[in-house]
């Protein structure tokens, strides 16, 4: 009996041992494990919430325009060179300064031209007389008309002859053509000048020319009378012209047509040779529904927009119309009052809740 008993208390403490050892071998739960599953799934919740900004719709003016780049011109310039050749005498401009038309800007020596004439005009008194005494002599038929037609020829050739050399004492000076501003020196006095010298520049800067190319779909909508606006670097001021020409035929290797605008220019604030970047306006749409270009999701042929329902994404189908550089026209699929999604829109999708940082 004790025997019996002994080995049956070795059997239980055996299946003791053997349990516990199974139990220590098994998985048990980690508590810090869950908590941070508990945290994880709490910020997948949150990070499915999207932060977006929002526009309502609302009706207004889209106008058409085309971007394009030009250059300012000036109204009128010309290299200014003498007529004649000569030694350089004068310089009787300041540079940079405004001059007017008809001012003496440079003078060429001129002392022979200025002899010549002084001796001409001393033969006019003798050769008047002789004119006079001469048909004093005809009346009494004391001459023949021969004679007389004679010394008038004579007289008639001194009067070329003087006109002559005033018309190349004239050459020797150098005026202005028009009213503009001067530039800069090229020679100074004691050079000898010819034609070909430039002497310095004249510019007339009101009003400027803005020149500028449309490409040539564009070329039936633009025409004299048609406005722009443009704008010049280090200036947010916006600027007005009006076309008044354009190029007789498009350029066949840029397949472009250059047109010239005026603008006023007061005061001469802008100079030329000056980027523009030109605002064409081919037409105004009024009551127009435009929204952001990057609201737009093109999907399977269709073009869609999200608008905030409920605090949700919700997809619209949409119908488009003009494009503009920042904007595109909505011809159907929204209303005025809808709060468009314009953030954001390659993660939306249908039913996704949404967060407004911005209504505009």
């Amino acid at each position: 009996m004790n025997k019996k008993l002994k080995w049956t208390a070795v059997a239980f403490v055996a299946c003791g041992l053997a349990a516990w050892g199974i139990y220590s071998q098994m998985p048990k739960p980690n508590e810090e494990l869950a908590q941070a599953d508990k945290v994880g799934a709490s910020g997948k919740d949150k990070k499915d919430i999207l932060n977006v900004n929002a526009m309502k719709i609302r009706t207004g003016v889209l106008d058409d325009e085309i971007s394009v780049t030009g250059i300012l011109l000036p109204d009128e310039e010309v290299n200014l060179s003498f007529e004649t050749s000569g030694l350089v005498v004068d310089m009787a401009f300041k540079e940079g300064s405004h001059v007017k038309k008809g001012q003496l800007l440079a003078k060429v020596n001129d002392r022979k031209l200025q002899a010549d004439l002084k001796r001409l005009q001393a033969q006019m008194k003798l050769a008047n007389d002789r004119v006079y005494r001469q048909r004093t002599l005809l009346q009494h038929d004391a001459v023949s008309q021969e004679a007389y037609e004679q010394v008038r020829t004579e007289l008639e050739t001194l009067k070329a002859d003087i006109d002559v050399v005033k018309a190349q004492i004239d050459l020797t000076e150098l005026r202005a053509p028009f009213d503009g501003i001067i530039g800069l020196r090229q020679i100074s006095v004691g050079a000898y000048a010819s034609p070909t010298t430039v002497v310095s520049k004249l510019t007339r800067v009101v009003p400027l020319k803005v020149e500028f190319s449309v490409p040539e779909r564009y070329v039936n909508e633009v025409n004299p009378g048609t406005a722009l606006n443009f704008t010049v670097d280090g200036s947010l001021q916006e600027f007005p012209a009006t076309v008044y020409a354009k190029e007789s035929a498009i350029d066949v290797n840029t397949h472009t047509m250059t047109v010239r605008a005026l603008y006023a220019n007061p005061n001469g604030r802008l100079t030329p040779g000056r980027y523009a970047g030109i605002r064409l306006k081919k037409q105004e749409i009024r009551d127009a529904i435009a929204i952001p270009a990057e609201a737009v999701v093109p999907e399977m042929g269709k073009d869609k927009v999200f608008l905030y329902k409920s605090g949700k994404a919700q997809p619209v189908e949409v119908t488009l119309g003009l494009r503009t550089e920042a904007r595109v026209q909505v011809l159907r699929g929204l209303h005025v009052g809808d709060t468009l999604l314009t953030s954001g829109t390659l993660q939306l999708r249908t039913d996704l809740p949404v967060t407004l940082d911005r209504v505009d």
